[in-house]
């Protein structure tokens, strides 16, 4: 069997592009399962987000899986295949397993480390479950990747150096504040950076908290939302006198907050401290406020600084993740190779406990005296015998899977115990046997054709 991914991503394909390959959320069960019912397709998971459509299949060959799955994806879109072969990438065993790790693990996203990403496959791979297009092989591909994930970010701690620039501003301020709960808050502003900062002065405990904005219907919608305060911006240097903390973004071409309008400020606040996180471009906020004694101000270019110092962080701890995923991807790998020898290792115990109760038959046949206790002693310790006897030969034709003689030892092991495979499991256990490698022992990806 092989496992394929083929898709595109933020990376291959302008917007243009993925947005006609998108399956929306309704159709994408029927998706599934169509895929899964085109031959030589044994499983499938298709993972679809706004920067992403990747589709994961099992095929028993290789080509013809390929070509039904670019079929699939043109047939289902009703899109040429000239529009989007050029865009996709295609990725076939080690390396399409590699492939899902990174996805997991966040190292194929725009901002490296983020983690909604392993929420989508999550959810990618329990409904392929639901509709029962996974097998053997996804059912434990995806759940490792899941635990491959979750290892690197508690192990790493990639995700814990935070990118956004309003998480960062957030972050700063705790630097100089332990509580919050008890702070007086103002934001100014009422767009997306003042949403997102809103959202992370909640999670630390904010809940005094006004915002003013020049349209005041917005700042009441958000306020609304987050249990705060709205104000007209008409109010904001009454507002400056009382608060604690200023956040601003706002759209203005002039500064919303002006040295003199804060030196004035400054004298009515009795020497109180106040924090200022410019987050706007242009400038909410003079720079000569700066100045001012008690005032501490954290304008764009600090904030950026840390998000790149944190992204170049992330940089170094991907090292780290990446030898979790080629640990973990070598493990999938080895496991999928012993699948190859299971029908040999099930034969032989059939055989072997075949005979160990025709034995134990045999023997309370002969001595018909024997208490149930003593029957179920013999029972016990003629299977022991047989486990112990083959411990060790099923260990060894473990290890040699993963050789370059396999199939040799595989039928040398069927002549030694004299096995007999059905037509399935024979077809089953050279499928894992007759796979190109490399030289070093990998998987080859296939170029696009």
């Amino acid at each position: 069997m092989h496992i394929l991914v083929i898709g595109v991503n933020h990376r291959t394909a302008p917007v243009e592009i993925r947005e006609k390959i998108a399956f929306d959320e309704q159709t994408l069960p029927d998706a599934l399962t169509k895929l899964r019912n085109t031959k030589s397709i044994f499983e499938d998971v298709i993972v679809s987000t706004c920067n992403r459509t990747e589709i994961y299949v099992v095929s028993d060959q290789r080509h013809t899986g390929i070509h039904f799955t670019k079929s699939f994806i043109s047939d289902w879109f009703d899109i040429d295949k000239e529009d989007f072969l050029p865009y996709i990438y295609i990725k076939e065993n080690h390396d399409a397993i590699e492939h899902l790790f990174h996805v997991a693990c966040g190292l194929d996203s725009m901002v490296l480390g983020e983690t909604q990403i392993l929420g989508q496959i999550r959810d990618s791979f329990l409904l392929a479950q639901d509709y029962e297009t996974t097998g053997t092989f996804f059912n434990q591909l995806f759940r490792e990747a899941i635990t491959v994930a979750k290892r690197a970010q508690s192990e790493t701690g990639i995700n814990d150096t935070p990118l956004s620039i309003s998480y960062i501003a957030v972050e700063m301020l705790k630097q100089h504040i332990s509580n919050f709960e008890d702070r007086h808050i103002l934001i100014v502003g009422a767009g997306k950076m003042s949403d997102l900062a809103l959202k992370h002065l909640k999670a630390i405990g904010g809940r005094h908290i006004t915002i003013v904005n020049r349209t005041y219907e917005k700042a009441k919608r958000l306020a609304d939302r987050f249990d705060a305060e709205a104000k007209r911006m008409t109010e904001l240097n009454d507002l400056l006198v009382q608060t604690d903390i200023v956040i601003t973004s706002t759209s203005s071409r002039n500064y919303v907050i002006d040295i003199n309008t804060m030196e004035t400020i400054m004298k009515k606040r009795a020497e109180k401290p106040l924090f200022i996180i410019d987050m706007a471009v242009p400038r909410d906020v003079h720079p000569k406020v700066q100045r001012l004694s008690h005032v501490y101000l954290f304008d764009i270019d600090k904030l950026e600084s840390q998000s790149r110092q944190n992204a170049e962080e992330r940089m170094r701890l991907a090292y780290d993740v990446k030898k979790i995923i080629h640990e973990q991807t070598d493990v999938y790998c080895q496991w999928m190779q012993t699948l190859g020898v299971v029908p040999l290792i099930t034969a032989l115990r059939k055989k072997a406990l075949s005979i160990q109760s025709e034995t134990v038959s045999s023997i309370e046949r002969k001595i018909p005296s024997l208490t149930d206790r003593e029957k179920k002693v013999i029972r016990k310790h003629t299977k022991s015998i047989i486990n112990q006897l083959l411990r060790d030969p099923i260990q060894k034709i473990k290890e040699s899977a993963g050789q370059e003689d396999a199939e040799y030892a595989f039928q040398f092991f069927k002549d030694l115990f004299q096995i007999e495979l059905d037509q399935e499991d024979e077809k089953s256990m050279k499928s894992q046997v007759h796979q190109d490698k490399n030289k070093d022992g990998s998987y080859p990806s296939i170029p696009i054709k």
